[in-house]
């Protein structure tokens, strides 16, 4: 097990990113490496976004839409799980 903050999709590129504009993509995957570098440091990134619950399943906005990603400190894991571009970009 690797002892820095690492971010990923899950279950792969090709079934969260696949087929979606470059720049919707890069502006998620920009927010997820944020995300790894302030977890990093300390800071607690379970609360970051919107979601139900610290812990669980959050949204956070990016490019005009939004990513759904789960933090989970024991595994030191960002895991992006579903990106949804913006109205204009589908």
């Amino acid at each position: 097990m690797s002892d820095r903050w690492r971010w990923e999709y899950d279950p792969d590129y090709a079934h969260v990113a696949g087929g979606l504009p470059g720049t919707v993509v890069s502006e998620v995957e920009r927010l997820a490496g944020q995300l790894v570098e302030l977890a990093g440091v300390g800071v607690d990134v379970t609360e970051f976004g919107e979601g139900p619950r610290p812990g669980g399943l959050r949204r956070m906005d990016a490019a005009g839409g939004w990513f759904y990603f789960l933090a989970a400190p024991r595994a030191q894991l960002i895991v992006v799980v579903r990106i949804i571009p913006p109205f204009e970009s589908l």
